[in-house]
């Protein structure tokens, strides 16, 4: 496509609102992107009501921002991308209802974006991307997935989680051992000063022979743990576990989930005869898991590719640049003018892409 693009992008799936332009060639011009994570402190985790209306709040100052940055006005724009599923209904409502009126009053194309198609697409966007084909781990709050991914928009799902996602368990674990929302991260930093091998928890389906997963048994395990530990017999959140063995059951935590990963990412790889190994969502944040991946997919011959850690959780980048990626591919797209919003809540990614509809 020559000249370059412009598409400006919308994430609002959950609670980040994102927003940012890219170019056909995978420029980053400009993006801005507000966390809620304040907001939802005291209540332990995302209030769905609370993020749909900050969204609307945001989406307006953030794009001013962007176009800022980028030096650029709104006739510069040639079409808008937004996540249009899965997550929360209402934020997806808030950021698709923004987008879609926006684009109809500009007499732009919409390019509607499946929210983990950006999260795998955004490793591209490194200083060194990897080439298709490739296997991907999609590991975030709500989703664990392993994909076979051919090319842009050929996509195979390999296997999935079937209770809690990673970053669920991560979260809730943090949650039961009494660390501050978000958990996550929060527990990550604490495993750093504990001892990984105090604990001898369970590697769930880690010799299932599939590529499936499973974390609601770990968590429970990790539950008992702490209970022992606290010298009760009812689960609390009062329960009192002392520093060293908190910091020893958040490690022993970790290098479960992460081993749990990375074989089977690695398996994965192995069996589709891929060479690289793309990781994205938030937890491929995680600093233990990057190290072991590496480490690991080295002596195998395997190269590892990771988002940059500004783009690890949701941002408005990675949906511009999937949306930039598809126009690229696609110029007649610029010709569509479909203005019936459809936001889809629970979607899959490769079905979503077989059909066509995404």
């Amino acid at each position: 496509m020559n000249p370059e693009k412009i598409v400006l992008g919308f994430e609002s799936s959950c609670d980040e609102t994102g927003v940012a332009l890219c170019t056909t060639d995978g420029r980053i011009l400009g993006q801005a992107l507000y966390s809620q994570i304040a907001m939802h402190k005291d209540y332990g985790g995302v209030v769905p009501e609370l993020a749909s209306r900050d969204h609307i709040r945001r989406l307006i100052p953030l794009m001013d921002d962007t176009f800022k940055q980028a030096g650029l006005v709104m006739s510069n724009v040639d079409a808008i991308a937004v996540t249009t599923g899965p997550g929360l209904p209402g934020a997806l409502m808030a950021g698709c209802a923004f987008a879609y009126s926006l684009a109809m009053g500009l007499n732009l194309p919409v390019i509607p974006v499946h929210h983990l198609e950006g999260h795998l697409l955004s490793p591209l966007l490194s200083a060194t991307p990897p080439a298709f084909p490739f296997t991907a781990l999609l590991v975030s709050g709500g989703h664990t997935q392993l994909m076979g991914v051919e090319g842009l928009g050929r996509y195979a799902l390999l296997g999935e989680t079937l209770d809690d996602a990673a970053g669920e368990a991560f979260d809730k674990t943090a949650k039961m051992i009494g660390l501050p929302y978000p958990g996550g991260p929060a527990l990550a930093k604490l495993a750093e000063k504990g001892n990984p091998d105090r604990f001898k928890l369970p590697r769930p389906m880690l010799h299932s022979g599939d590529f499936m997963f499973s974390f609601s048994g770990l968590k429970t395990a990790v539950l008992t743990t702490a209970m022992k530990l606290a010298g009760v017999a009812q689960p609390s959140e009062t329960m009192q576990i002392s520093d060293t063995d908190k910091a020893d059951l958040a490690a022993s935590f970790q290098a479960a989930i992460v081993e749990t990963l990375v074989k089977k990412a690695l398996a994965a790889c192995l069996q589709q005869d891929h060479k690289r190994l793309v990781v994205a969502g938030g937890v491929g944040a995680n600093q233990l898991l990057r190290g072991q991946l590496v480490k690991t997919a080295q002596k195998r011959g395997i190269e590892v590719y990771f988002p940059e850690l500004n783009l690890c959780t949701d941002n408005g980048a990675m949906i511009a640049f999937a949306g930039a990626m598809q126009l690229a591919k696609n110029p007649a797209l610029l010709n569509t003018r479909s203005y019936s919003m459809l936001t889809r809540p629970r979607c899959e990614l490769a079905p979503l892409n077989q059909n066509g509809a995404n």
